[in-house]
């Protein structure tokens, strides 16, 4: 079953990858931060590898964004994400496993989760659907 990792994080210091920037991560010390780093290597290594992983996209500043919604027939288009809250979704991972379990162990991997949140959403397989 494929499954979205949807990673939220605070646009304050936003480059990419997040975790690397966060000043949570830049308050461990030397050797701690090396290993997160060498541990998020090893996950993008290793779901590469055993075909879990299918894709993985970054998403620009929420300053970019754009909001449409259509009321009445017509549509109206706000700056920003949609969403109130101090997290924005940062970026994505689409991976393809076996349980439900091994999604969320990956999820809990992604370094970002160690200082803000990773959604995993199951995806529909929709009849006729290409993926």
């Amino acid at each position: 079953m494929k499954y979205l990792l949807l990673i939220y994080s605070n646009p304050v210091s936003w480059e990419h990858p997040l975790f690397l920037r966060d000043p949570r991560f830049l308050a461990m010390p030397e050797e701690e931060r090396a290993e997160l780093a060498r541990r998020s290597e090893a996950l993008h290594r290793e779901i590469t590898e055993s075909g879990e992983l299918i894709t993985v996209e970054a998403l620009a500043d929420p300053v970019n964004t754009r909001s449409v919604q259509v009321h009445d027939g017509v549509p109206a288009t706000t700056d920003g994400p949609f969403v109130e809250s101090k997290e924005q979704m940062a970026g994505y991972l689409v991976v393809d496993c076996e349980t439900p379990e091994r999604a969320n162990e990956i999820a809990s991997r992604i370094p970002d989760a160690h200082f803000a949140t990773v959604e995993v959403r199951p995806i529909m397989n929709l009849p006729n659907q290409k993926i």
